[in-house]
């Protein structure tokens, strides 16, 4: 289910355990993306964050959402793997050029520098992988719940 090549190797650039819901960059990895995106109830984890590139698993609570916010110099890719939503992309914070229903299946491409939100409007956690280049968050992050990562992003660098 979830490989990393670390575990087979015997130099000791790569003796790191292997754990399911570890931040494995900047290691080779491979994934079933959608099986592990499905099961993660975190509201945010990093799977894997190297140097240009982070992985992020999410879970949106019923009537949840990621929350407006933008990133200067970031691109984002989100995917919806199971649940749905509405997403809102623009230009300033209050109108959006984008306003779309997403749920399974869904790809939503963020360019640096633009306003979005992503609102579940389902019946059932939104699960969802989001891909930012560069990295948005801390190496290892994990934050349980929304509040704990609103806490967390007011005292971050990225």
């Amino acid at each position: 289910m979830y490989y990393n090549t670390q575990q087979y190797s015997n130099d000791s650039y790569n003796r790191r355990p292997r754990s399911r819901f570890m931040d494995h960059g900047p290691y080779p990895f491979v994934v079933n993306i959608e099986d592990a995106t499905e099961r993660n109830n975190t509201f945010r984890t990093a799977l894997w964050t190297g140097t240009h590139l982070q992985l992020t698993l999410m879970s949106i609570p019923v009537g949840g959402e990621i929350g407006l916010e933008i990133h200067p110099d970031v691109d984002q890719f989100l995917r919806i793997e199971k649940g749905q939503g509405m997403v809102f992309i623009g230009d300033r914070k209050d109108r959006f050029e984008l306003q779309e229903r997403v749920s399974e299946d869904y790809a939503i491409i963020i360019p640096a520098g633009k306003w979005h939100n992503v609102i579940n409007t389902g019946r059932i956690p939104l699960k969802v992988y989001s891909i930012y280049a560069p990295p948005q968050h801390p190496r290892g992050t994990v934050h349980e719940t929304k509040a704990e990562a609103d806490a967390a992003e007011k005292h971050s660098r990225y």
